[in-house]
């Protein structure tokens, strides 16, 4: 209920206003998809400071060196939490626990000012760290306006949605759907875990969601290892996936499991507050496999090496400009002269176009590998191992080879019971792909290690490797 959410709002600014937190200052947010966790992100925003949203993955050691990085003055904090994070916070660092909302005390809502500064920043966002070290990406007001109102357009949101959140709110996906149902008047079902899907989806089910979003993990559960492709799901009307690339067979059978939903595949970024691409739902037939094009107000070009525009079947770099696009990281200049350039994205992400302009993601450049002197984009291998039923999830890396230069190791996570081998699955890639792009290798795993956003670690894969 939305006098609920004002009400824990103003709680919770007053909290702020009681430590003497002002326009500029740091806020940190560490706790699951709550109220508590709307209520703070909101307050911090309102009273002009900058939200800084922790996973509540992290280690104690991980706190330490972010509050050292970024600094905050006070911090929202689950009271559940404070046991394992207690020694590692500063103790000139004002805490603000959850329960602060059921006890009486000071409560503000001040009117909104008659000029505010839209690019003053409103949250610091951790990017995934899929590769490297996550960077804290400056997200502006005015980024969040931009990315918000063109989400809103091409999904056709309004009031009537309500949307399924599993993904955590500390990533800018999730931040994404709290900004634009809140937008509309729209409602969310909140979960704060994915650990047991049909909890998710009795949940999902009782509230009656219209939508749902995820990540590739999530959707390779759900279809794979659930009843979600048994359940009738009546209400749902459109699902949402982003945060890295669903296999194509995936896409088929999401699409086939909810046929009254439309399925939105999109491509985005922190670095861009959250999306940059969309395909719609009805071009799925013709262009399956594809990010689309650019959402309203973002344009999208792929380029090569010298800056020059691709021809349709060649591989360049996205790159990506628009009201969205961050100003940059947080005291990161290196980085900053690497990825923004004059206001524009460069993505890191590899990728073709056809004819009619619509965009392939290949790989990311650091997933390549490098088989027999051709470049083999992992995505591809993983597309066809995941043709196989018995398989639930699967990635590859390519390690040192004396003959190959780099040799395919697939790691692959199997239905409980399957007696899938590693020659099954090798001789099915020999049958779909080229000989430099079959597998040497194959390792059955319990589960795929993925960070905080639900994303493949394909570094943790290569120390496995190294083991």
């Amino acid at each position: 209920i939305y006098h609920d959410v004002h009400q824990a709002c103003s709680r919770l600014d007053g909290e702020l206003a009681t430590a003497d937190v002002v326009t500029g200052d740091r806020v940190a947010i560490l706790g699951g998809n709550s109220l508590f966790w709307v209520a703070a992100y909101l307050a911090t925003l309102k009273r002009g400071a900058t939200a800084v949203p922790f996973a509540i993955t992290m280690t104690p050691e991980d706190a330490v060196g972010l509050q050292n990085f970024v600094h905050c003055k006070a911090i929202f904090i689950e009271r559940r939490m404070h046991n394992k994070f207690a020694a590692a916070l500063p103790a000139d660092l004002t805490l603000i626990f959850d329960d602060s909302l059921e006890e009486p005390g000071p409560a503000e809502w001040p009117e909104p000012a008659d000029e505010f500064d839209l690019s003053q920043d409103a949250a610091l966002m951790f990017t995934s760290g899929t590769t490297a070290r996550p960077r804290a990406v400056r997200v502006t007001h005015g980024n969040i306006q931009a990315n918000t109102n063109s989400i809103i357009e091409y999904l056709e949101l309004s009031s009537a949605d309500r949307i399924m959140a599993v993904l955590p709110f500390y990533y800018c996906f999730g931040t994404s759907l709290l900004h634009t149902h809140l937008r509309v008047g729209g409602s969310l079902a909140v979960a704060n875990s994915f650990v047991y899907p049909e909890l998710v989806l009795d949940l999902m089910e009782s509230a009656e969601c219209t939508g749902f979003a995820g990540v590739p993990s999530t959707y390779q559960t759900l279809l794979r290892n659930s009843s979600f492709p048994r359940r009738a799901l009546k209400s749902l009307r459109k699902l949402q996936q982003a945060g890295g690339k669903l296999q194509t067979v995936l896409i088929e059978e999401l699409v086939n499991s909810v046929p009254q939903a439309r399925v939105f595949v999109m491509y985005g970024q922190t670095e861009a507050t959250a999306r940059l691409s969309y395909l719609p739902p009805e071009a799925l037939a013709t262009k399956l496999g594809s990010i689309g094009k650019g959402i309203p107000g973002v344009t999208l070009r792929v380029l090569d090496e010298e800056g020059n525009p691709i021809k349709p079947g060649d591989v360049g770099e996205i790159y990506a400009s628009g009201d969205n696009i961050s100003p940059g990281y947080l005291d990161d200049p290196e980085a900053n002269a690497g990825k923004f350039i004059d206001g524009v994205l460069k993505t890191g992400d590899l990728a073709t176009v056809d004819e009619d302009g619509y965009i392939f993601v290949v790989d990311r450049k650091a997933d390549f590998i490098k088989s027999y002197g051709f470049r083999v984009s992992s995505q591809q291998v993983e597309s066809v191992i995941l043709e196989l039923k018995e398989v639930v999830a699967a990635a590859v890396i390519g390690e040192p080879d004396l003959v190959r230069g780099e040799a395919i190791k697939a790691f692959v996570v199997l239905h409980e019971g399957s007696k899938l081998t590693a020659e099954e699955i090798i001789a099915h890639c020999g049958r779909r792909l080229a000989h430099h792009m079959v597998p040497r290798d194959v390792a059955f795993i319990d589960s795929l290690p993925l960070n905080a956003h639900g994303k493949v670690v394909k570094t943790e894969l290569r120390k496995l490797s190294g083991d």
